[in-house]
């Protein structure tokens, strides 16, 4: 049953309209990434069958960022940088969407074609956005050797790094080892290398090499010390570091040859090193977020606080079941993204050289570390996918965060305050047009109520089933004021599929009603795959 919703929730992304002319490719944002240039964006999204890249144009204003000249490009249809894994893995390389800028090659994302069952399971490579008109499609060789693993996903590109000197854009490929594309000369040249545990070295790798996990360990990221220039491996077999003369090192004893380090995050001033660890242990997985400041000797386990500064004893990261989506850093602060299993929960911790404090206390006492809807990060409850910082102008470095269904957020003060950019489909006044934000959505998740009034009005919103019985009023005589754009409250103008019992609707398609106090009344429809309660 779970595995036929997560296919249903699949196909009901890929259903999701892409509005012509707006500003983003869609609402449904994965990833966001700098350009390389001061005030704007690379944003890669999920519109209708199609998945798209926008290019954003930013600039801070009196009412705070404000955004111009949008412009999109669609990707072929039969190639994605969102893999399904994303969803559904367990395994923490294959639950995120890496990214980066890497000079003339552009804004780098991975590339994945369609598996046997039609889902986007299948690595094929990257793609480098060059310009918004120029995507380009760059195949990688796979070794005959590793054709026949239980999945093609042991294989996938999970992380980038880019040597800006020599111009070498370098992958973490999983059991393909490291991957290597030189664009330094008039024409670019492909590599591909493995790790060699027994004689400490960096290989190259033949097209039929043979792949032994003992000796040669998956490679899930890799990144470049911004200080020293040597290339860091994240690897199933812990963290190695190669040097400009070749030469390849153990970096870390915490971090010791059993751990398998999944993720690598490098920035800030000072700099600071962000290590994810994940295994499997007994039937579950295991999970950690390790930290390396500059002077420090190794790598230590990030502390939790709570809201008093006392640190947690029990192992936070790993209780919440999280694993990085990315990471963006300004000064001394990391932010780092989090996802939960199957997107069930996203947003980002605060680090800095202290740990990760709690932002509030809920009414159970339980602490909050989490930032996002509650904190304002967002106007709607939807999950963050994604975070990165850039050069918002030439003295303010922004902050940008991809949303699952509600666009990008982006700020200029490092978080405390945040401007949504989304797409905004023209709507009819006086409750003339209701579009549902999604259109399809399963118990628990929130479908928008958009709708427009001409004057200060009295909203009341109504769910009926098919047959059109009344099943729930989301709200009832609820102030609203005239608005050019929308008049829609986002804290409060959704369904989320459940009935006025609080018990999860059957699927199918539902109608909602909209009626102000002024004689006005319009209708919208959505639809639920139902759930469990």
């Amino acid at each position: 049953m779970k595995t036929m919703l997560k296919k249903c929730l699949w196909l009901a992304l890929a259903a999701m309209p892409a509005f012509a002319a707006e500003t983003l490719f869609s609402n449904y944002t994965l990833n966001v990434n700098p350009t390389g240039k001061v005030g704007s964006l690379w944003v890669f999204s999920r519109g209708d069958i199609y998945s798209g890249v926008t290019f954003l144009n930013l600039s801070e204003g009196v009412l705070g960022v404000k955004v111009s000249d949008p412009k999109q490009e669609q990707v072929s249809d039969s190639m994605t940088a969102v893999q399904y894994g994303i969803f559904s893995d367990v395994l923490a390389e294959h639950r995120r969407t890496p990214s980066i800028y890497a000079g003339k090659l552009g804004y780098v994302l991975p590339m994945f074609g369609l598996n046997d069952d039609g889902y986007p399971l299948q690595p094929e490579g990257f793609f480098s956005v060059r310009g918004i008109d120029n995507l380009i499609e760059t195949p990688l060789s796979v070794p005959e050797a590793l054709q026949d693993l239980d999945t093609a996903m042991y294989y996938a590109v999970s992380g980038f790094a880019y040597d800006s000197t020599k111009k070498q854009l370098w992958m973490a490929r999983g059991a393909a080892g490291l991957g290597l594309y030189d664009v330094s000369g008039n024409s670019s040249k492909q590599g591909m290398f493995q790790l060699n545990l027994k004689t400490g070295t960096l290989d190259t790798a033949k097209a039929n090499y043979k792949w032994k996990n003992d000796v040669n360990p998956r490679v899930f990221d890799v990144k470049q010390n911004p200080t020293t220039g040597d290339l860091w491996l994240a690897t199933s077999k812990g963290l190695w570091k190669r040097t400009a003369d070749g030469k390849v090192s153990k970096i870390s004893t915490s971090l010791d040859t059993n751990a398998r380090v999944t993720g690598l995050w490098m920035g800030g001033d000072p700099l600071t090193i962000i290590a994810e660890t994940s295994r499997m242990e007994k039937e579950s997985m295991k999970g950690a977020l390790w930290v390396l400041r500059d002077g420090a000797k190794d790598f230590v386990k990030v502390d939790f606080l709570d809201t008093a500064g006392k640190k947690q004893k029990k192992d936070v990261y790993d209780d919440g079941d999280y694993t990085v989506s990315s990471v963006a850093f300004i000064g001394n602060v990391a932010y780092v993204g989090v996802l939960g299993p199957g997107y069930s929960v996203g947003g980002y911790f605060k680090l800095d050289s202290t740990g990760v404090r709690a932002w509030d206390m809920d009414d159970d006492g339980k602490n909050q570390w989490l930032y996002g809807y509650a904190t304002g990060a967002t106007d709607r409850d939807v999950i963050i996918t994604s975070i990165c910082s850039f050069p918002l102008s030439k003295n303010t470095e922004g902050l940008a965060i991809s949303t699952y269904g509600n666009g990008i957020s982006v700020s200029a003060d490092s978080g405390k305050t945040w401007n949504v950019v989304l797409n905004r489909a023209k709507l009819g006044g006086n409750l003339g047009t209701i579009r549902m934000v999604p259109s399809v959505i399963t118990a628990g998740d929130q479908s928008l109520v958009s709708y427009k009034v001409s004057k200060e009005s009295k909203i009341t919103i109504d769910v009926f089933s098919y047959d059109m019985r009344k099943v729930r009023t989301i709200v009832k005589d609820a102030h609203r004021d005239s608005d050019d754009s929308r008049s829609t409250n986002p804290k409060e103008d959704f369904w989320d599929g459940y009935d006025k019992a609080g018990r999860p609707c059957t699927m199918g398609v539902y109608y909602v009603r909209v009626k102000d106090n002024h004689g006005h009344v319009g209708w919208g429809k959505v639809m639920t795959l139902g759930g469990h309660k």
